[in-house]
């Protein structure tokens, strides 16, 4: 009894527990001239980032270049540098590995949990990418520089699916030979369509926002035939024979269902003549800047400290 009541009244020698110490976050690394590797911390998640700096960047702007299922994100970097040197980008590289990323959180970007419920926001790879942004700008100093999002194969899926769900903030996502296509219908199954999910990710508005978003189609040619790594599913298929056939089927689903409902859209296509499913050759085209901004891409702009 006695050992009840000293439990339940206050003792007054009692002290009140000492605040736990105020965390502060890292400061950002610089991010130095030529190739590097970094490793930025985002909310609870590392992620690897491979970066290129020229000597003579003038900060007008940034391209963050996603990588295919071989998560090969230091060579995506290195096919990227002479795409930056042509527009004065800073080239990031974010390693997005098979442990934690399978397909299901990278090329689908965790929309859905492994049971199939639906995941809050927050969990979303695809929410990763604003954080990132955010983060490398803060690496140079830069809060408000541009950035677009390149992504290739496994990669352009990433960016095509993200341009539905996640505002990233970047002035153009460009999907380039994406494995598949993410179709503004709802008779499809989650990756190929929007069935399956729930209705606030799936209605008309959702539907609208993805054909307003600044999503271009980046497309070779010549990849129209299966090879290694090849979605071979009969969803895949019902889209077309090869990439280059799932693409345009996409495209023109898009454009002909905004001009249907009277949408706006902003999406762009652009083809790579005689690529193929090779993202170097698609990124060192001379179709690539046109993808990235546009028919004539805007001249860097002079650095008022020089």
């Amino acid at each position: 009894m006695l050992a009840l009541l000293l439990l339940l009244c206050p003792q007054e020698n009692t002290k009140p527990a000492a605040p736990p110490p105020a965390t502060t976050a890292a400061p950002a690394p610089a991010i130095p001239v030529g190739k590097s590797e970094v490793t930025l911390r985002l909310g609870d998640t590392d992620l690897q980032v491979f970066t290129w700096r020229s000597p003579d960047w003038r900060s007008s702007r940034m391209l963050l270049v996603m990588h295919g299922v071989l998560r090969n994100a230091d060579e995506y970097r290195d096919h990227a540098i002479a795409m930056g040197q042509r527009c004065d980008a800073l080239v990031a590289a974010p390693k997005f590995d098979q442990e934690r990323f399978p397909s299901r959180r990278y090329q689908r970007g965790g929309i859905l949990r492994e049971d199939g419920s639906a995941a809050p926001p927050a969990e979303w790879t695809y929410a990763l990418i604003p954080q990132l942004a955010a983060r490398l700008r803060a690496c140079v100093d830069q809060p408000a520089l541009p950035y677009s999002i390149i992504g290739h194969s496994a990669g352009g899926q990433f960016v095509m699916r993200m341009s539905a769900f996640q505002d990233t903030g970047a002035v153009s996502l460009v999907a380039a030979n994406p494995g598949s296509a993410l179709l503004p219908i709802r008779t499809m199954q989650f990756g190929y369509g929007f069935g399956g999910l729930p209705n606030e990710l799936a209605d008309d508005t959702r539907l609208q926002r993805y054909l307003a978003a600044p999503l271009v189609l980046y497309l070779g040619t010549a990849d129209d035939a299966p090879d290694d790594n090849f979605d071979g599913s009969t969803e895949a298929n019902a889209q077309g024979a090869g990439r280059h056939q799932r693409g345009l089927a996409c495209y023109w689903t898009a454009r002909t269902l905004a001009e249907l409902r009277g949408w706006k859209f902003g999406w762009r296509l652009v083809e790579a003549p005689g690529v193929g499913h090779d993202h170097e050759k698609m990124f060192d085209h001379e179709r690539c800047s046109e993808a990235l901004f546009g028919k004539v891409a805007p001249a860097a702009s002079p650095d008022p400290r020089r």
